[in-house]
């Protein structure tokens, strides 16, 4: 049997898996040329981190789970039901935007229908929230599991040790998921870190911690998965560290030259999730090279569609700046 199959991955699955990674690599791809062509005033990439992302997503189930995502985890907005139009309303900040009407940055994604819970600018923040969510459902009776995203250096903020004690001493339903992409901003994790692994921090608050290779799109689906059928079943929450890489700076406004080589990057590049997953669905007959060319052309022009569209969009009228604001 295939690896994917033992897993209870059917082929469909793991297709529909490599084309949520390709969309959220050529989103990501269009929204920075579109910020260095001065079109949009602000970016911050997923580029390296989709197979993370689409392995995590795909353990939980939409529709039950509730995902409070960090501001890189593009592919877990898209396969819990966001859209390339919706994906560029943000980067524009136009009016139909659906994560804030375009008052918030990009990043900051939001959906009550999706069950995405929207961030705040200062990291972390989210990670306390998830654990309220994952106290609400247990306090209303309701079987799902918090999921909450964020970076390694988001894990040295007070924000995340206060969440992890509160969710491990009521051994809520909430998966915390490291994408460790070796850089905050741009300080390195040596630098971090007094621990090996972020992991390993989940044993002071009584639960499992895991570290996986983030590149793995099914390692991480599996670890995910059993985190995910561990909080259902009552037992409590788990720390899934995902290793991975960002390909690009931190943002666009950083120049990350002054604080990490070429070759490294190029190095990180040759561990893409996206080329290891389309060898291994090629290898198993699930995909040829025509149709790889196929859907990078489909996805190509959802991508130009979902340009032009929120090119096009109006903006917000002044008034709009006021609401949520003021008691109406």
């Amino acid at each position: 049997m295939s690896r994917h199959g033992e897993l209870g991955l059917s082929d469909d699955d793991v297709r529909s898996m490599y084309r949520y990674m390709l969309m959220a690599r050529a989103l990501d791809e269009r929204l920075w040329l579109l910020n260095r062509a001065g079109k949009i005033p602000f970016v911050v990439s997923c580029k390296g981190q989709e197979g993370a992302q689409v392995g995590a997503a795909f353990a939980l189930k939409a529709g039950r789970d509730y995902v409070l995502p960090y501001y890189r985890d593009l592919g877990v907005a898209l396969v819990f039901g966001q859209t390339a139009t919706d994906v560029m309303l943000s980067g524009f900040a136009k009016w139909e935007d659906p994560n804030s009407g375009g008052r918030q940055m990009p990043g900051h994604f939001g959906s009550r229908k999706h069950r995405i819970v929207t961030g705040s600018s200062p990291v972390s923040t989210q990670i306390p929230h998830a654990v309220g969510v994952a106290l609400a459902a247990r306090l209303r009776g309701e079987r799902l599991v918090a999921y909450t995203s964020f970076g390694e250096g988001s894990s040295n903020q007070g924000d995340f040790h206060e969440a992890c004690n509160f969710a491990g001493v009521h051994r809520l339903p909430v998966v915390f998921f490291c994408e460790n992409n070796g850089y905050a901003i741009s300080v390195p994790v040596k630098k971090q870190l007094g621990c090996e692994r972020v992991a390993d921090r989940a044993a002071g608050y009584g639960f499992p911690g895991v570290t996986v290779d983030g590149n793995d799109v099914l390692v991480v689906y599996a670890a995910m998965k059993e985190a995910v059928e561990r909080a259902l079943r009552g037992e409590g929450p788990t720390l899934v560290e995902a290793l991975t890489y960002r390909l690009n700076p931190h943002s666009s406004d950083d120049d990350d030259r002054v604080y990490r080589t070429r070759e490294e990057v190029e190095e990180a590049k040759s561990r893409d999730a996206i080329i290891a997953f389309g060898q291994y669905l090629q290898t198993q007959g699930l995909l040829s090279e025509e149709a790889v060319d196929d859907l990078r052309k489909e996805i190509a022009q959802l991508v130009d569609a979902a340009t032009a569209y929120a090119e096009k969009a109006s903006y917000a009228p002044p008034e709009e700046a006021l609401k949520y604001v003021y008691a109406e």
